[in-house]
């Protein structure tokens, strides 16, 4: 059997080291392409055939490593994901994310159209949403904000390059990915649980009651490597899926049920509601990937806190360091 030489972006994140740790199992050579990080490269539980260090907004270096390596399918799972982080810097937000795809996408056209490209884009490609309803794929990417726009403008890039040059592209729009491993404490769930292991007040930044999918990361692996699977062994030339999860919660509910779960119900967060640019409602609807890829949603919330909690409480000297 031919193996696959895999190029994955974000390797060390949250969604990125599970993603590789299932590659590496499945006897494929995974490289990642990172920005140096030794201390998120120890939580590797397996190391990829090469860890490159770079950064994919600079094309010319995208394209030396695929025609070194060899790369026949890529994970582009890297991009400046924090709403906070894209409001005080829009220009490197579209820099990253927007350009650091383009680069992606022109370089498969001009070396070798065969290379599979699957794309993280998000729920917050859709735009905002109307309570009590859910986005399908055929709905318009309608975003207004600058990380929502980064991400909606390369999801249709993607599929632009696919029909026109007729590129194998995959697109997953992800509802909140949560579990064990995530570094980045601007989120909430990472966030609130370290400041409560270490005793520290927390903060809510919106007024609590926007809603989100919260998917567990090992539910969200498994729908990647799905779409994987289904783009080599099909003649299908792109594939749009929404994944996320049979419930949805507001930030005020996910707070109160980690403090729950942490025996600590007595703390109460500091809600500053000054959060005046960010999605009040997100719902996908995931029926399409589960008729066509079987894929659904496998760990509860509950069960999902718990495990990310302990996580969190094992390694809880690691980031006392921070």
């Amino acid at each position: 059997m031919v193996k696959n030489n895999i190029l994955v972006t974000g390797g060390f994140g949250l969604l990125g080291k599970p993603l590789v740790l299932k590659l590496i199992n499945s006897n494929n050579n995974v490289f990642i392409l990172e920005r140096k990080n030794k201390r998120r490269e120890k939580f590797l539980s397996k190391k990829p055939k090469k860890i490159i260090v770079g950064n994919f907004t600079n094309k010319n270096f995208i394209a030396r490593i695929l025609k070194k390596n060899k790369i026949n399918v890529i994970f582009h799972l890297g991009a400046i994901t924090q709403v906070l982080d894209s409001l005080k810097n829009p220009h490197k937000t579209h820099k990253t994310n927007i350009m650091g795809t383009i680069n992606f996408l022109e370089n498969i056209r001009s070396i070798n159209k065969k290379i599979i490209f699957i794309y993280s884009s998000s729920d917050k490609a859709y735009g905002e949403l109307k309570k009590n309803s859910q986005y399908k794929e055929t709905d318009p990417l309608d975003s207004v904000y600058p990380y929502d726009v980064s991400k909606s403008a390369s999801d249709l890039l993607c599929q632009s390059y696919s029909k026109t040059y007729l590129m194998k592209v995959g697109i997953i729009r992800c509802g909140n990915i949560y579990g064990p491993g995530d570094f980045n404490f601007k989120r909430l769930i990472p966030e609130v649980i370290l400041s409560t292991i270490m005793g520290k007040n927390f903060v809510i930044r919106s007024n609590g009651k926007s809603t989100r999918d919260y998917v567990y990361v090992e539910d969200v692996v498994d729908a990647y490597i799905k779409l994987f699977k289904k783009l080599k062994s099909s003649k299908s030339k792109l594939k749009i899926y929404n994944v996320s999860s049979k419930f949805n919660y507001s930030v005020i509910k996910i707070v109160k049920m980690i403090l729950k779960i942490m025996n600590k119900e007595n703390l109460e967060p500091t809600v500053l509601n000054n959060s005046q640019q960010e999605l009040n409602f997100q719902r996908l609807n995931y029926s399409k990937i589960q008729r066509e890829l079987k894929w659904k949603p496998k760990t509860n919330i509950n069960k999902g806190l718990i495990q990310t909690i302990d996580w969190y409480i094992k390694n809880y000297r690691f980031f006392r360091k921070k």
